[in-house]
């Protein structure tokens, strides 16, 4: 009748088999998933129809066997599985029993889902380790050297001479407490579990200072203009959280731009903006959604591509927002913009 659904009308595979275990049903979906057509699968045994695999390698069927066992059983949770040739499947399965629990198994339904998207958040996890790991190493190599260093000759030393070691190993404690710093922001955004804490936030003295620590760390003070357009209104926000998007935001300029950095700020109509300008060669128009996304780091692949992720979620949470565009010079341009807030 007009307008009735099929099964093959169903985005996710589905696969049904009666109570002698043969297949039934098998959706468009399910072909398109499995490889197979529904032609081979219809009216062959389960097993056979659709030979799916555990982690290790057994015949899932065989060890679930739907039909026998517990009369209690209802089904089983969805599981990653595998067919010949290593295709992942996301596979759940419901037994239907006619005559309640305790009874014989009517039918089983099995539902197929893509395992790309669990796939792609498997290798996020494992490159997010990886370059954790890869950060976490040079600056711990550096602090372990120079500790054992002093510890083994620290009368072979000048006063200066120590006093610039446990600078640098103060400096690399620094690197890594900001790298933790980041994957809590990051666990706090995705769990959506940030808290504010407002007050008065003096932007254009923020951003100042955010310069003055980069010229502190070895930038040319020359390479950094702060300019403030007019009055700015005033801005009821989380200090610390401010100082982290004001930090990245200079950051990126610094490892992905070139030539002068130039920080601007004043009023808008939503609040207060400050934009990051670099004369670097900017963001390719297909990657400006990109940049916030986790792990982008363009093309000098430094950092562990969460800053600007992170700036987002900082931003959206304090009601503002933040959007790349192109600098006069051609560069990269970001643009933030805060609400004034509310006083406490």
């Amino acid at each position: 009748m007009p307008g009735q659904v099929t099964f093959d009308d169903l985005p996710d595979g589905v696969v049904a088999c009666g109570p002698d275990g043969t297949v039934v049903v098998f959706n468009a979906a399910a072909e398109r998933l499995t490889g197979i057509p529904a032609s081979t699968a219809l009216g062959r045994p389960l097993g056979e129809a659709l030979p799916l695999r555990d982690p290790q390698g057994r015949d899932w069927w065989a060890c679930t066997d739907p039909y026998a066992g517990l009369g209690t059983r209802t089904g089983q949770p969805e599981v990653l599985l595998s067919l010949a040739g290593g295709r992942g499947l996301l596979v759940t399965a419901r037994y239907l029993r006619e005559g309640g629990r305790g009874t014989a198994v009517a039918s089983v339904l099995i539902g197929l889902r893509s395992a790309a998207a669990r796939e792609r958040q498997e290798r996020q996890q494992a490159e997010l380790v990886a370059t954790v790991a890869h950060e976490l190493r040079s600056p711990l190599t550096s602090v372990k050297g120079f500790t054992a260093t002093l510890l083994a000759k620290w009368e072979r030393f000048t006063d200066a001479q120590r006093r610039l070691m446990l600078e640098t190993v103060e400096a690399d404690a620094d690197r890594v407490t900001r790298l933790l710093t980041e994957l809590l922001d990051v666990a706090r955004i995705d769990a959506g579990r940030l808290e504010l804490h407002r007050s008065l936030v003096d932007l254009p003295a923020a951003v100042r200072r955010q310069v003055e620590g980069m010229v502190a760390g070895g930038e040319p003070a020359e390479r950094f203009v702060v300019r403030v357009e007019g009055p700015l209104p005033e801005t009821w926000a989380d200090a610390d959280k401010v100082d982290q998007v004001l930090a990245n935001l200079l950051d990126n300029a610094v490892r992905h731009g070139s030539g002068t950095v130039t920080a601007t700020l004043a009023a808008v109509d939503g609040g207060t903006s400050v934009t990051v300008d670099d004369e670097g060669p900017g963001v390719p128009p297909d990657q400006a959604e990109l940049v916030f996304t986790r792990f982008w780091r363009g093309s000098r692949r430094t950092g562990t591509g969460l800053g600007l992720y992170i700036v987002r979620g900082l931003v959206a949470v304090q009601g503002g927002t933040v959007s790349v565009g192109v600098a006069p010079s051609g560069g990269a341009r970001f643009t933030v913009v805060l609400p004034p807030g509310e006083g406490v």
